[in-house]
């Protein structure tokens, strides 16, 4: 497996979207450090003596070498980062796609939080919570004014302990309290459904520990329905990444045995892999889920619909495809996730994630700061797009990978702030001459604009194509 490396790749998940990393599951060997800046550190610890010494308030030292080391590391680009012990925990919880909760996943709506659908089988599904329920309060704690990530942390929490939500149900115009009993729970990320006879949709959310196992599960549920699929939508829009070796078997599932899925380049020799559409570069343990496919996969027509917030591991998915010409790719220009960070664990509780490599797709294409560019361009809706000049793409994180430096990476940074300064205010005005902002249609339903245009590419059908997109490009990589 290239040079011997054996990872498994894991996103962080969080408010930037998608960052491909991998963790070594061996030690790694001790390496010959260069020398180390003496004055530069003297300083650093003359630092930290005046800010015990003088700051008005006692400081806890490991607080105080706990930011530095934070501070270190993100400065380098956006995706490298500190993990103390909550931050550690909360990462490998949205990588394995496990977390102690009620079990629901949520959105916003009216400052409330609204439930988009309770998850089979959780506590909140056996409490009888609805898609459309608003929760108005968590325990003592009005909604409003909250931001959907303190509201998700005020619902989780240990195992078997109670939370108390105010539902109100507007179907039935009432309020009401219900008490939860919070239990570990496993996210499903992975949806299908059969949308007409010989057409299906399966839409993959994250890629994560469990959802190779779960793509083939609900695969074989698709083919069980219709033995003979005439086409097949890839549904990866905002799907900010996850696994590596999951988003390899997904890719697997449908190229030809040993064929180029990615490959990884960077400094260090583990950091220069290539990896194949076989076995042994996905499958961790037991047998390959995959066998249990059948033949019919390798062949079924294919569309992948992506947009500005797919990432990383689904970005690698969606460049496989399109290299090896196995898939059209349908959509709007991807999130641009280009890098590799690693995960260096310093303690039992602490780590660093911090870049190591770029990847890059069968045919050597680097997409950092620039994406995955579709076949085919699509509009969020039948009336154009409305949010998608709005949304944060990898170019426009400060620090990001870039083969410019200094000046020229500033005067860059400026112009791209100013040109989404200028597209945020043509929308907000158009926003504030239309009567009412209807929200985007759910993924996967009848009204799912490009969910339709791409059901129409594989039934033959004429594709309404967006008028108005155009590619962003990126500045001149060099492997």
């Amino acid at each position: 497996m290239g040079a011997k490396l054996r990872i498994a790749g894991w996103i962080a998940l969080g408010a930037v979207a998608g960052a491909l990393t991998t963790m070594q599951v061996q030690a790694v060997a001790q390496r010959a450090l260069a020398p180390l800046p003496l004055e530069e550190l003297q300083q650093l610890a003359a630092v930290f003596g005046i800010i015990k010494s003088d700051y008005v308030e006692n400081v806890d030292e490991k607080k105080l070498i706990g930011d530095a080391i934070s501070g270190m590391v993100s400065g380098l680009d956006p995706h490298s980062q500190y993990f103390d012990k909550k931050s550690f925990r909360e990462f490998r919880e949205g990588t394995t796609g496990r977390f102690v909760g009620v079990g629901i996943e949520i959105g916003m709506e009216d400052g409330l939080v609204k439930v988009v659908s309770p998850i089979e089988g959780s506590p909140a599904f056996r409490a009888g919570l609805k898609a459309g329920d608003l929760i108005t309060r968590i325990d003592d704690t009005a909604v409003r004014g909250l931001t959907i990530d303190q509201a998700v942390k005020r619902m989780r929490g240990e195992p078997q302990t109670k939370v108390m939500l105010q539902i109100f149900r507007k179907a039935e115009s009432r309020t009401f309290p219900v008490t939860i009993v919070r239990e570990e729970i496993r996210v499903q990320s992975v949806r299908a459904k059969v949308i007409e006879p010989g057409y299906a949709w399966l839409r993959i959310t994250q890629f994560q520990d469990r959802t190779v196992e779960d793509f083939v599960r609900k695969l074989e549920d698709i083919y069980k329905a219709e033995p003979n699929l005439k086409g097949l939508v890839i549904d990866l829009r905002n799907d900010p990444g996850g696994l590596l070796d999951a988003a390899v078997a997904l890719s697997a599932a449908f190229l030809p045995s040993e064929v180029t899925v990615v490959t990884t380049n960077g400094q260090l020799s583990e950091s220069r892999a290539t990896f194949k559409a076989s076995p042994e570069f996905y499958v961790r343990r037991g047998a390959d889920p995959l066998k249990r496919l059948p033949a019919a996969v390798k062949s079924v027509p294919l569309v992948v619909l992506v947009n500005e917030g797919s990432a990383s591991a689904s970005e690698i998915v969606a460049g496989a495809l399109q290299d090896h010409k196995r898939a059209t790719i349908m959509g709007s220009q991807t999130f641009g996730k280009g890098s590799v960070q690693t995960v260096r664990q310093l303690g039992p509780e602490s780590a660093i994630k911090i870049t190591t490599a770029r990847y890059y797709t069968p045919s050597g294409r680097s997409i950092q700061a620039k994406g995955i560019v579709p076949d085919i361009w699509l509009d969020e809706t039948a009336e154009g797009n409305v949010f998608a000049a709005l949304r944060t793409r990898e170019a426009d994180l400060q620090k990001h990978l870039s083969e410019r430096t200094g000046e020229q990476a500033e005067a860059r940074d400026e112009a791209r702030e100013k040109a989404r300064a200028e597209e945020r205010k043509k929308v907000e005005e158009q926003l504030a001459k239309a009567r009412e902002l209807k929200p985007l249609p759910e993924f996967g339903s009848t009204e799912d604009f490009p969910l339709q245009q791409a059901l129409n590419q594989l039934r033959g059908k004429p594709v309404i194509v967006s008028k108005t997109a155009t590619e962003r490009k990126a500045e001149a990589e060099v492997r």
